[in-house]
């Protein structure tokens, strides 16, 4: 073997580098960190791509100085940055340092130094390697993990992280209270396990931006929760934001990211608002059309029209005939359409049952709210004698000059919720005005037979 060596003959694979040098190699250049590293005296044996992109760099120009003054470092700061650079030799873990470094093109880079000795094989150090980056690219990262950080502890609003498959990934503690789970209960669960109603309008907007992209603006979505206490119905103004894997070629989605606010008290406000300005608008009309009215009883018939309008499917209204109620007026049965006189002349009372809500209304001399709820609906409205289809009445007593004069019954279908308090209120508004006018049309009535 030594004479082959002495006549200048090569061994088969002499040349070649050692066993994993090309995976080293491989590895180091595809780092996102630039990295180099020093042997005991300070000398460069390794230099990455990324620290080429960085600085300008190659790693022909960087391997084998000894140390960065002259090139990388100005003369002046050489000898502080190469004592803390080495020094993670004498130090154990790992140690962080900010300085400038000098581009091939002269210009001047503050960088962000993580460095640790790199042990030999008998456990001693034996160099020093560094992985650094530009400081403002560190800082922004280090912002995007505390914004992260942030969002899912602290925040005032909710946050969720869904997967492709619409399941929660992450929830923050907002977003955790909100659905009323835990943080890790609510993860992997279905949304329909705890949004009872409007789950499909929000599926839908998640499934949108999966293939659409985020939308331009927030949106505001009416759900029902189902909770220890029972049901709740909520306003969440929500933004969406379509995630995409930053590692991926080409934009592979993750899935989406939901931020929601409660805003239940101010939609309910302004929905409250608005109801008001529109009822009070609708008693302001009707006030008008029933003064160009000759006949008071076609005035009564006006209020109880615009009086429905938003407010209930049917009305029916039915004036005292002595101790008994007889029916003078309803809006169709059928389709919606204008109040009209029913059974005019004939004085036949209706047969209502004791306790029913008209009877009750005018013992009360108030309002008198009912329901079908878990009934069957047909056969509540039947035995009320109200029309097919209604689920929810209101019926409130018609007063006139300190008399009793019959009540109005108003209704709604299914399609509607029950009658509130505030529903109430309006209906008694409304019962107000047309006993004035059955009143008007009885004292006209009377002077008439007088003569």
């Amino acid at each position: 073997m030594s004479a082959s060596l002495s006549s200048g003959t090569t061994e088969p694979g002499a040349d070649r580098p050692p066993p994993g040098a090309e995976l080293l190699a491989a590895l180091l250049d595809g780092m996102d960190a630039a990295l180099c590293a020093f042997d005991a005296d300070g000398t460069v044996t390794h230099w990455n791509r990324e620290a080429e992109r960085i600085l300008g760099w190659s790693a022909g120009d960087a391997v084998g100085r000894r140390g960065l003054a002259g090139w990388a470092v100005r003369s002046a700061d050489a000898e502080e940055v190469q004592e803390r650079l080495m020094s993670a030799m004498r130090g154990g873990g790992r140690q962080v340092h900010e300085f400038a470094l000098l581009r091939k093109d002269g210009g001047r880079v503050l960088v962000r130094m993580q460095s640790a000795a790199v042990p030999g094989t008998d456990g001693r150090p034996a160099g020093v390697y560094g992985a650094f980056g530009e400081v403002h690219a560190q800082i922004d990262l280090e912002r995007a993990i505390a914004l992260s950080e942030v969002l899912f502890e602290d925040a005032s609003w909710g946050v969720v992280l869904l997967d492709v498959d619409l399941r929660p990934t992450v929830v923050n503690v907002h977003a955790a209270r909100s659905l009323g789970g835990g943080r890790t209960t609510l993860l992997g669960r279905p949304l329909g396990e705890t949004v009872v109603q409007g789950v499909d309008e929000l599926e839908g907007a998640l499934q949108h931006v999966l293939a659409e992209g985020s939308p331009p603006a927030p949106v505001d979505l009416w759900v029902t929760l189902r909770t220890a206490e029972g049901e709740r119905r909520r306003c969440w103004r929500s933004g969406f934001l379509r995630l995409a894997s930053p590692l991926a070629q080409e934009p592979v989605p993750l899935g989406v990211g939901w931020l929601f606010q409660d805003v239940t008290e101010a939609k309910t406000a302004e929905q409250e608002a608005a109801r008001l300005r529109f009822r009070s608008s609708q008693l302001h009309r009707a006030a008008r059309a029933a003064a160009e009215c000759e006949d008071p009883m076609e005035a009564a018939f006006a209020h109880l029209d615009f009086g429905l309008a938003g407010f209930a499917d049917h009305a029916l209204m039915d004036v005292l005939a002595g101790e008994r109620l007889v029916r003078v007026a309803a809006t169709p049965s059928g389709e919606p359409g204008p109040c009209s006189p029913e059974n005019a002349g004939a004085g036949i009372p209706v047969r209502y049952g004791e306790g029913h809500p008209a009877l009750r209304s005018l013992d009360r001399t108030g309002a008198v709210r009912a329901s079908a709820g878990v009934r069957d609906a047909a056969a509540w409205a039947a035995e009320r004698q109200w029309p097919k289809g209604a689920v929810h009445a209101l019926c409130t007593v018609l007063r006139s000059r300190g008399r009793t004069l019959g009540a109005v019954t108003f209704l709604r279908g299914p399609g509607r919720p029950a009658f509130e308090r505030p529903d109430a209120t309006y209906a008694e508004s409304i019962a107000v005005r047309v006993a004035a006018s059955v009143d008007l049309a009885q004292a006209l009535a009377g002077a008439t037979d007088a003569h």
